[in-house]
């Protein structure tokens, strides 16, 4: 199975406690380390404060050497598409090739008005969501130059640089449980479609959405499948329940948005998702300091669970 350490650095974390997750996370033999793109804490006080996604993506792409890296996901509210474009790609180069681009529409409205950034209603931000995608994927791939007119954004005669290393351009990941434009868009753009942080029939549901997105446009090349939930993982069953009180996972949440337990129930709690359809599971851990953690379960975790 392949397997993710998805971080959430703004609930409080400075760039040395997300290098030491991320080489944890590559020592540990984990396929991508990930991180949110948040500029405001969900609880507590958020000390030391945020940190941008992509300059710590940078950071992280000379400081590390195999661990893939990206955005879980970045909001489309945050940044126009050419210079998204030019960092996602400047970052892919400086990794040699392990950048992968989560994005979204946004959704959290006081992080925008806490910094200053336009929050429009929802289907505008969805409008600009798609509009970004048709940006970025065209810059990206471009040959001579690219323009684009849309309601929102316009690109005019650009030359489409920096290339990323990655070919076609690094992957893309669109994540979300809306119906049908966020399916839709996923079809057209991703590599990956991701639905965080719900309970498995949910999950699978979804992923029968995107499926028949990808059909109703005649898309031939399959999209990988992955999900996110929250882990808190213990070698006793006391030591689950420290976890799961430092992470804020009620027992209600466990089997709805998060796994908890010893690691023989977390690889259980991790079934139904894999019988859903997810192909790549990206395990979150509030506690980014908690390096013991990851260490855990690349011990005891995954190598219970099934070989992709």
């Amino acid at each position: 199975m392949r397997l993710c350490i998805f971080t959430e650095p703004q609930l409080g974390a400075a760039y040395a406690d997300q290098l030491a997750a991320a080489r944890t996370t590559e020592e540990c033999g984990f396929e991508g380390y990930f991180r949110s793109d948040h500029y405001l804490t969900m609880g507590g006080d958020g000390l030391p404060g945020p940190t941008d996604s992509w300059v710590t993506l940078g950071a992280l792409a000379v400081q590390t050497s195999r661990v893939r890296l990206g955005t879980m996901v970045s909001s489309a509210t945050f940044r126009y598409p050419g210079p998204l474009a030019i960092s996602v790609a400047q970052v892919d180069a400086m990794s040699g090739g392990r950048i992968e681009l989560g994005i979204g529409a946004g959704w959290y409205e006081a992080e925008h008005t806490a910094y200053a950034i336009p929050f429009p209603p929802t289907k505008e931000r969805f409008d600009r969501l798609e509009e970004q995608l048709q940006i970025l994927t065209g810059l990206w791939t471009t040959r001579d130059r690219f323009s684009f007119s849309g309601k929102h954004y316009s690109v005019t005669d650009s030359p489409g640089l920096p290339k990323p290393v990655q070919s076609p351009h690094p992957p893309v990941i669109v994540g979300g449980r809306g119906p049908r434009r966020t399916p839709a868009l996923a079809a057209r753009f991703a590599a990956e479609y991701n639905v965080a942080f719900q309970p498995p029939s949910v999950v699978a549901a979804a992923y029968g959405r995107v499926d028949e997105a990808c059909a109703a446009i005649g898309r031939i090349d399959p999209i990988v499948r992955s999900t996110a939930v929250t882990v808190a993982c213990g070698r006793t069953p006391a030591g689950a329940r420290s976890r799961m009180e430092a992470a804020g996972v009620s027992d209600d949440a466990v089997g709805v948005s998060a796994v908890a337990g010893t690691p023989e129930q977390v690889v259980d709690g991790l079934g139904p998702y894999l019988e859903a359809g997810a192909m790549r599971l990206f395990l979150q851990m509030p506690d980014l300091r908690d390096l013991d953690h990851i260490e855990l379960i690349a011990a005891e975790v995954a190598p219970r669970l099934p070989a992709s």
